[in-house]
């Protein structure tokens, strides 16, 4: 097949899930033979990323997301007008772009996007965030899960006290949204990646016409987790030293400092806990939690990050925010460690691709802190093998190949059922 991906998140010199998302789908399905072509942003230059993308294909900078603020945070409102106009600058590309292809995917930020775009293009998206009915696509604030519905508390998301003009605007941009977004799933497929993702929109969106929805777990490269669990040092993974992995965006709901505000006061000193990522809150964390036990190590190629896991006795995800469905998470599994999370978003829908007991899930930071602390005194789990991966064999295939399979029927059901524009 002739497949158009598009995402406006790439390039990017620091490339998040997302983005790793779509890069690892699209190579498996030219590893596969087919024909991958991205659509990505005109800035910055690719060439300056390529190594940070990792592409293997034709890339096609054709979207202009510059001047992409309309001073919204200045004003103190959401600006009704702001993210339909973005949609349709997106449109209008696929629209340019997408002759000549059997299958447009779209990856990005703006799901209203695909009512924009006709319904002879054959035409998917995929959701990876809760973006589909949160305007600022976390469903946190104020240090906790968001659970209103009610699209006029969303203004004080951009504004402290925002009163009842900011929050007339603020609430008709967010239900405006919201309908757009139910348009463009009742017009065209959409793929969520776990139940949960699906879940949270019905429930904001209880009259949405759901029935081209579709859920397709995340998925990783198990070559490649196999590739870094075979560089793992034995003798460095025998040490009684216990290597504690964290890696995501470095802000406040991935709950960087307050795993290390709840941890280290409690842990022993025969622990190395290594922190990959950057974002707004890494200075702050970094200064706060100066420990010998902790290294910071900044942003890190993918490559490095799955070698750091392979090498860690146990990894830590421990997002405050409802995870949609943690690539870091699913790594961690299928490198085969022990993973301290949450318990909540699409998180527990994970287990089914480690060993049973490979993912703890707990309510609260603190019971998080002490069931870890418990695993530590008890000595190094035999589910750890020398850091040598055993939990490809275990559990469901969380690789990419099998997720594509299932996209690539998705793909040839939608053309078929569709005329070519």
């Amino acid at each position: 097949m002739k497949i158009l991906m598009v995402c406006e998140d790439i390039p990017a010199l620091q490339l998040g899930g997302l983005g790793k998302h779509v890069v690892t789908l699209s190579n498996a399905l030219l590893a596969k033979g087919h024909e991958v072509a991205l659509l990505g942003r005109t800035e910055p230059d690719y060439q300056s990323c390529s190594t940070e993308v990792g592409f293997r294909g034709r890339f096609i900078p054709a979207l202009d997301m510059t001047h992409s603020g309309w001073k919204e945070p200045a004003l103190g409102f959401f600006n009704p007008w702001k993210r339909p106009f973005f949609a349709r600058r997106i449109a209008k590309a696929i629209r340019r772009h997408a002759r000549g292809f059997d299958i447009v995917h779209y990856h990005g930020h703006l799901p209203m996007v695909g009512r924009y775009v006709p319904s002879a293009v054959p035409f998917v998206q995929t959701r990876h965030d809760q973006g589909s009915e949160c305007i600022i696509h976390l469903r946190f604030r104020n240090g906790d899960v968001c659970r209103e519905l009610d699209p006029r508390a969303c203004a004080s998301c951009i504004h402290q006290a925002p009163g009842p003009l900011r929050t007339a605007f603020s609430a008709h941009a967010v239900s405006r949204y919201r309908r757009e977004t139910a348009d463009a799933f009742a017009q065209h497929p959409v793929v969520f990646v776990s139940n949960f993702l699906q879940e949270a929109f019905a429930k904001v969106m209880p009259d949405a016409d759901m029935t081209k929805a579709h859920v397709v777990h995340n998925f990783v490269s198990e070559a490649a987790l196999w590739g870094a669990s075979q560089a793992v040092d034995l003798n460095a993974s025998a040490s009684t030293v216990w290597r504690i992995v964290i890696a995501g965006r470095m802000d406040e709901a991935k709950g960087f400092g307050a795993f290390l505000e709840a941890a280290l006061p409690k842990l022993d000193n025969n622990v190395s806990i290594e922190i990959i990522g950057d974002g707004p809150a890494r200075a702050v964390v970094e200064k706060r939690h100066r420990d010998p036990r902790v290294v910071f190590r900044g942003h890190q190629l993918n490559a490095v990050v799955l070698a750091a896991t392979a090498a860690a006795d146990v990894s830590v995800v421990p997002s405050v925010w409802q995870e949609p469905f943690g690539t870091t998470t699913l790594e961690a599994l299928r490198l085969g460690k022990l993973c301290f999370a949450l318990a909540h978003g699409g998180t527990p829908e994970l287990a089914i691709y480690g060993a049973p007991g490979q993912l703890r899930l707990f309510p609260d930071m603190n019971s998080l802190v002490d069931g870890l602390i418990e695993v530590l005194r008890a000595g190094k789990p035999s589910i750890v093998t020398g850091g040598v991966s055993t939990s490809l064999t275990h559990g469901c295939s969380a690789d990419v190949a099998h997720a594509a399979e299932r996209l690539l029927a998705l793909y040839r059901d939608i053309v078929t059922e569709r005329p070519r524009a």
